[in-house]
């Protein structure tokens, strides 16, 4: 049996949203926040164990996914909704300020708030996604340029499509996404360009027994996730891609200057969230620490619990002592 704390609902932004939390209440928040295709759940084993060192953790399904509501209007996902979502969190449940921590999408959005509510942010932990400041074109037509139509991100922009493709067998799509060990950093760089191209949901369409690396989840933790995405769907999570040029029109002018401590947990052998992505990140995050996870792919809070819990309580106990 899964020991993770049964969500409560709350009204933020508009929507209403399942948080999970462990800890004490008086413990310094920290705000968990996921990725994609994922949940609160992805951090089981982190909500135990900043408990268990003293800290009120908060684990939110985010806008789009699992018990959280999921709004039509693909515009509901940009980066004011998403920050806007945390803020309403914060105010529900008495806080004023939080550490705000984020694997993958969820990462983007905790770095960004720093930008849009650097008044309720007291530091930021970004898990493999580092701060990107705001590139000089719309990031979408950089990718079409460099990638072409079939990779993922892109794709995903096409209404619909994607959606079913992934919902169509949502065992085989956890299956796919949720492995770990498929290839190395240092043998991802020696491919063909053409291997490169991460077409994600093209390779998720071939012969399942040609996949490399090993499954991730236990057979319990595979269900809670198949369960919640065969009845929701994968539509909310893929709106946030579809907000990546909307963002960057909105975020023009901000100052891309992070004024909190951060932490910055990478991962070895993430090839799309790569630790190289990281370099320079100084200029923009000036108060900032790096920690390497190595022998470890993309879900590094999932594949090196013991690792990232580590590198997390160590950071706080500094920064934000119970």
């Amino acid at each position: 049996m899964i020991d993770f704390p049964a969500p409560t609902m709350i009204r933020t932004n508009g929507i209403d949203m399942a948080v999970h939390e462990a800890g004490p209440r008086d413990g310094f928040p920290v705000v968990l926040c996921h990725g994609f295709p994922e949940l609160a759940f992805s951090w089981r084993h982190q909500l135990p164990a900043l408990a268990k060192a003293g800290y009120r953790v908060i684990a939110p399904d985010q806008r789009g996914y699992g018990k959280t509501s999921r709004p039509a209007d693909v515009r509901d996902y940009d980066m004011a909704h998403l920050t806007g979502d945390l803020v309403g969190l914060l105010d529900a449940l008495g806080i004023e300020k939080a550490v705000f921590c984020g694997h993958d999408w969820g990462g983007s959005v905790v770095w960004a708030m720093p930008l849009y509510h650097p008044d309720r942010v007291a530091g930021v932990i970004g898990v493999n996604t580092p701060f990107f400041p705001r590139p000089p074109v719309d990031p979408i037509a950089m990718m079409r340029a460099r990638f072409g139509d079939d990779m993922y991100i892109v794709f995903f922009q096409k209404p619909g499509e994607a959606d079913a493709i992934l919902a169509a067998d949502v065992g085989k799509t956890f299956r796919f996404f949720m492995r770990r060990n498929v290839v190395t950093a240092d043998e991802y760089a020696k491919r063909p360009q053409e291997e490169r191209n991460l077409k994600l949901v093209r390779a998720l369409q071939s012969d399942e027994s040609k996949w490399r690396g090993e499954m991730l989840l236990d057979s319990q933790e595979m269900k809670v996730f198949v369960d919640m995405f065969a009845r929701t769907g994968f539509t909310g999570g893929i709106n946030w891609y579809r907000n990546i040029s909307r963002n960057w029109e909105l975020s023009e002018g901000k100052e891309p200057l992070v004024r909190a401590p951060a932490l910055m947990i990478m991962a070895e052998d993430d090839v799309i969230l790569a630790p190289s992505m990281t370099e320079g990140m100084e200029r923009f995050v000036p108060d900032l620490e790096k920690i390497l996870v190595r022998r470890c792919g993309h879900w590094t809070q999932q594949e090196k619990p013991d690792e990232t819990n580590e590198a997390m309580i160590g950071w706080l106990k500094r920064r934000f002592p119970c």
